[in-house]
């Protein structure tokens, strides 16, 4: 019986061991992805930063997509990036989990996607736990949030500069803190 491969597998949040069998193909795509980064983060051509940023999503990026470099990716092929989105410079996605990222979101500076976590039992604190990340339309993600695998913002919703976002925010909401709590509605 053949296994899915290690890719389809953390897609479907499927938790992975340190020792599994297929563990050294994230690290050689995480290499491959490097290496298009190292291009992407030294051009200044807009186009050209789609291009590759394409290459490394293995999608199309819309022209009306605008990204400000150095963006940090560790794979890239988890990355679904909808029209007229906007990725302000010093972004970190982890995207072995999948992050989609609708039309219309605004991503500012230093912002952390992470799709991707570690048990807390120090025995299995080496395994990778993939989760989805999801951000709606008309997003707003503030200067240095961290947003953590499985999370869902919500359509319309803000995420407050510097907040650590664990829970799901609602549609026309804003969140802040640590950890985000509500502060109002929109």
């Amino acid at each position: 019986m053949q296994k899915t491969d290690i890719f389809e597998r953390l897609c479907n949040g499927e938790t992975i061991l340190p020792n599994d069998p297929e563990a050294y193909k994230m690290r050689e795509a995480s290499y491959k992805t490097k290496e298009l980064l190292a291009q992407m983060n030294n051009v200044t051509n807009p186009k050209e930063i789609r291009v590759l940023l394409s290459q490394i999503t293995g999608t199309e990026i819309d022209e009306s997509v605008a990204v400000f470099t150095p963006l940090y990716l560790n794979y890239g092929k988890n990355i679904k990036i909808g029209k007229n989105v906007f990725i302000n410079f010093d972004c970190v996605f982890l995207d072995l989990g999948g992050i989609t990222i609708e039309d219309n979101v605004l991503i500012a500076p230093k912002v952390s996607l992470l799709s991707e976590g570690h048990p807390l039992e120090p025995e299995n604190r080496h395994a990778l736990v993939p989760k989805p990340i999801h951000i709606k339309k008309n997003a707003w993600i503030g200067a240095g949030a961290t947003i953590l695998q499985g999370v869902t913002i919500g359509e319309n919703s803000v995420v407050a500069s510097g907040a650590v976002v664990s829970k799901d925010v609602p549609d026309n909401i804003i969140v802040g803190g640590i950890p985000a709590k509500i502060i109002k509605a929109i």
